[in-house]
């Protein structure tokens, strides 16, 4: 009789537990989220955390939607560590977001070069600015012995509304090489420009943007030339203005620095010039896919396609250029009027601590390009095909976003003398 009584307090036990979990955690459902908090915050305002989260006060606390809510905080540039509390009474619930911040301030540095062409970039970045999630860039950069700088503002939300703004102002400053029948000419380019967007978020993770940018292009042949009477107008100055539409869904979650989901954007533009009154327009389609088969491995791939008006000009807007698309190809040598790029890239975690990480890459960087005036079937003649492949190393601050120190070695399968270093902060993509 006591085994017996044994068995069914067992029993009742049991299926207590079982009403109690399944009660538990179905019924944080029906809980009015009474009392919201964040913890550990610093720099980060609580209104910016509490305009992208959609569990709000007065309405029944979804554990589903929280979870989305926790990975939309972990994604910010400035939250290290997510974690949260709930603490109920009656049918009201008090929810504790604990946070970990890092830093979002800090210097912007990118160079690289080959056979003698060195170009670099510095300058500081914000992506907390204000504490708000907006973003600051101020940035100099010196392409071959000229000096070049941008202003780049960004707020993704006014208030808690689903707009947003961001400005730019930036002058460009190069030594373009420019490709005709004769041969390569070599100008001096100089862009000045001033231009914003209009920012609608669609979504938690969409967002469409309607832009404008007035800027003046300035081209000047250069004194040294290969070719002896080098083709082309000796100087040309041209005032157009740039309208564009762009869609983004970013579907990446971040876990430190391991990166799972994609993202992807279409970037619609239409170009202006008041010299000839002519139109050109063009469009870029960019997907990114990471996976994270085990712990210590992340699978990164991109994938680019742009195409434009087909003139049978010299000033073609994509390029070939080692800090963009292709590492070891070297600085703009090539021009096109469309474009398709493959990155993909092997980081496989060689050390990883609390506050630093490395990381050993293998990556494959492979394009083709469209000559101006051709057809798109010259995308896929072998000629216009370069495949670079190559090693680098990461080594990386857990405590400041974006505190990746990149150093990349790409090599021309096809032609073992065109290689070259790229070397930045943050990944390659």
């Amino acid at each position: 009789m006591t085994k017996r009584i044994k068995q069914v307090h067992i029993i009742l036990l049991i299926c207590w537990l079982q009403l109690f979990f399944s009660g538990n955690l179905n019924a944080q459902e029906n809980y009015v989220l009474s009392d919201l908090q964040f913890s550990g915050l610093e720099k980060t305002k609580q209104k910016a955390l509490e305009n992208i989260i959609a569990s709000n006060v007065g309405i029944p606390l979804d554990l589903d939607i929280l979870e989305e809510d926790l990975q939309m905080i972990r994604n910010l540039p400035g939250i290290a560590q997510v974690n949260h509390v709930l603490d109920t009474l009656n049918n009201q619930v008090l929810l504790d977001i604990q946070v970990e911040e890092r830093r979002t301030l800090l210097p912007s540095l990118n160079f690289g070069g080959i056979r003698e062409n060195i170009w670099f970039g510095v300058g500081t970045v914000d992506y907390n600015f204000r504490g708000m999630g907006d973003l600051l860039l101020v940035l100099y950069q010196n392409n071959d012995r000229r000096h070049s700088g941008q202003i780049f503002y960004r707020k993704p939300h006014l208030g808690n509304s689903v707009w947003g703004v961001s400005l730019n102002t930036n002058k460009w400053s190069t030594i373009e090489p420019l490709f005709f029948p004769e041969g390569t000419v070599s100008y001096l380019y100089d862009n000045l420009g001033l231009g914003g967007t209009v920012i609608y978020n669609l979504k938690r993770r969409q967002q469409i943007e309607l832009g404008a940018t007035f800027f003046n292009e300035v081209y000047e042949q250069a004194d040294n030339q290969e070719l002896e009477n080098p083709p082309g107008p000796d100087n040309l100055c041209l005032y157009k203005l740039l309208t564009k539409f762009i869609f983004s869904r970013n579907q990446l979650n971040y876990h430190n620095f391991y990166l799972q989901g994609y993202d992807l954007s279409l970037n619609f533009q239409n170009v202006y010039n008041f010299y000839d009154q002519s139109i050109f327009n063009s469009a870029l389609f960019q997907a990114r896919y990471f996976l994270r088969p085990i712990p210590k491995v992340n699978i990164a791939s991109r994938f680019k396609f742009a195409i434009s008006t087909n003139s049978f000009s010299p000033f073609a807007p994509f390029v070939a250029d080692s800090h963009i698309n292709l590492r070891g190809i070297g600085n703009r040598i090539d021009r096109g009027t469309a474009q398709a790029v493959v990155n993909l890239e092997w980081r496989q975690t060689i050390y990883e601590k609390k506050y630093f990480g490395s990381q050993i890459v293998l990556f494959s960087d492979t394009g083709t390009w469209r000559n101006p005036g051709e057809s798109l079937e010259n995308l896929l003649k072998r000629t216009q095909l370069r495949q670079f492949l190559g090693i680098g190393f990461r080594l990386i601050y857990h405590k400041v976003f974006g505190a990746t120190l990149r150093v990349d070695y790409g090599v021309d399968i096809f032609n073992l003398n065109q290689r070259g270093w790229v070397l930045g902060l943050g990944q390659y993509f």
